[in-house]
């Protein structure tokens, strides 16, 4: 039996004898059930299960490549940094993320609580569930992880601190290249359009030079900027819910960077789940997300703004002309990264089953052009308000539509 004091990738046996070398409650377990769970794009996930109390854990390792492509190497320490985000964000945002047991720096994993009595957001969109508490507790979690992260509130050398620990160069580096850089020029082989819409996305996307423009600013924005820790890649497949609860997971991603990021991929996500709705005419799901998205705008700024009076420590923070300077500057890059996501889930390498599984082929290509319609016009004009948001996927249908 392996004493894991030094790394190798597990398999479910193996992830067996851990739980049982590690975690105090598997001990003594005469009987463990372990079966790996993960379908993401970079990790592996396992959930542990001691048959006899029915305690359960989940096990997430990470590996030396993507999953999504061998061509991603990266450091297994990215581990730590997923399981450091979570244990902070636990702190400012409790009850909304996962909490940690355990981090195993050797192993490069962690194990942590198990979601697995809650479904995965996307999973639940794409069969048209509806969430009535969604907008009120992501909006918390947004709120509190990225103003209490931020020079607004933090000490400044505390914060510098943070920025370098969660240093993420190469998840960032993915991030720059399938969101930025790659849906936006043909001479990338990762870009996957379907047969159809390559006239529409050479004209849209990859002949705009006003658009590249744009997204260049957007690109360097997000290079530049360490406004505060962001999740860095929170969408619908990195949330678990239901009816009453919302857990945010898998923070891989996290670094210091722009708060309109995480903001904007949600806001994304949903119009996703929009465009969905509208394909299988599903009006009453379509006008739930439509609510949605007025709301987590409409609360993310009337929470930010008492959160700031009550949280703000910087002195030239609390000149009221500035506080407004710095939201309007937040609402505008969500805007730009939300048309960021909408444009690379559909012709980059990463897709959204919400998208993908759209049938017959005809409605799918519908919903592509739609989302990337809408995509273009957050990037050039970027929105301020939820019924902005509503309004460009409504234009956006009936342009499709003609």
């Amino acid at each position: 039996m392996p004493t894991f004091e030094q790394y190798f990738l597990m398999n479910t046996d193996d992830v067996i004898h851990y739980v049982q070398f590690k975690i105090d409650s598997f001990k003594h377990a005469q009987t463990i059930t372990c079966t790996e769970i993960g379908d993401g794009n970079l990790n592996y996930v396992y959930r542990v299960i001691n048959n006899q109390t029915n305690d359960s854990v989940i096990v997430k390792q990470a590996g030396t490549t993507a999953r999504i492509s061998d061509e991603f190497v990266l450091s297994t320490s990215r581990n730590k940094i997923e399981t450091e985000a979570l244990m902070l964000q636990h702190k400012l945002a409790p009850g909304l993320v996962p909490e940690i047991y355990l981090l195993d720096e050797t192993m490069s994993c962690c194990v942590m609580e198990d979601l697995s009595k809650l479904t995965i957001m996307r999973t639940a969109l794409t069969n048209f569930e509806t969430f009535p508490h969604f907008a009120e507790h992501i909006t918390d979690f947004l709120v509190n992880t990225l103003l209490r992260t931020s020079d607004v509130v933090l000490n400044h050398k505390d914060k510098k601190e943070l920025v370098r620990t969660f240093i993420n160069p190469e998840l960032c580096e993915i991030s720059e290249d399938l969101v930025f850089t790659e849906p936006f020029h043909n001479n990338f082989n990762r870009n996957e359009i379907t047969p159809g819409n390559e006239q529409f996305v050479q004209t849209l996307l990859y002949s705009n030079e006003e658009l590249h423009v744009e997204v260049a600013k957007l690109k360097f924005h997000f290079m530049n900027n360490t406004q505060s820790l962001v999740h860095g890649d929170l969408h619908t497949g990195s949330i678990f819910i239901d009816q009453n609860d919302t857990k945010v997971i898998d923070p891989e991603f996290a670094f210091f960077g722009p708060m309109g990021y995480d903001i904007g991929n949600i806001m994304a996500n949903l119009m996703f789940a929009w465009a969905r709705g509208r394909a299988y005419e599903q009006k009453e799901f379509t006008e739930w997300v439509e609510n949605t998205l007025f709301d987590i705008m409409d609360l993310f700024e009337t929470k930010f703004r008492t959160a700031w009076d009550e949280h703000a420590t910087e002195v030239v923070a609390k000149n009221a002309d500035f506080k407004e300077h710095y939201i309007q500057s937040i609402l505008k890059d969500t805007a730009g990264m939300a048309g960021l996501e909408l444009a690379r889930r559909v012709v980059g390498l990463a897709k959204v089953k919400d998208i993908t599984t759209i049938e017959p082929i005809e409605s799918r290509l519908k919903a592509e052009r739609l989302c990337l319609r809408v995509a273009t016009e957050l990037i050039l004009n970027p929105f301020q308000t939820g019924g902005q948001y509503i309004t460009a996927l409504q234009n956006a249908q009936q342009e499709e539509n003609k």
